[in-house]
């Protein structure tokens, strides 16, 4: 996480397809297989946005067998940005909120 710059993780959070995604693991509560997600994108794509997300350490993938697991890495993003993730949470749920009134 050193390494990964605020840059780096605002761009990764700024696609909305990939926004949902880590609300959804927040959600969630627990980690959640590749397939699991519920996005309207294809699964090239969707592959695609979990290696932005991965490389901008938001996110951590991992095998169970041969299902691959997502995992947000809420204590890690907290202790380097302290707050950024948590108030992007907030604010999408606001967003999805007033989008459905």
């Amino acid at each position: 996480m050193a390494a990964v710059s605020l840059q780096q993780v605002l761009e990764a959070l700024a696609e909305p397809v990939r926004r949902t995604v880590v609300s959804q693991l927040a959600a969630a509560g627990e980690d959640i297989s590749c397939g699991m997600f519920d996005v309207q994108v294809s699964k090239s794509t969707l592959t695609h946005h979990f290696n932005v997300l991965r490389e901008a350490g938001v996110i951590r993938q991992y095998y169970v067998g041969t299902t691959k697991m997502n995992s947000l890495r809420t204590d890690e993003m907290e202790e380097r940005f302290p707050g950024l993730l948590s108030a992007l949470l907030t604010a999408s749920a606001l967003e999805a909120g007033a989008s459905t009134n």
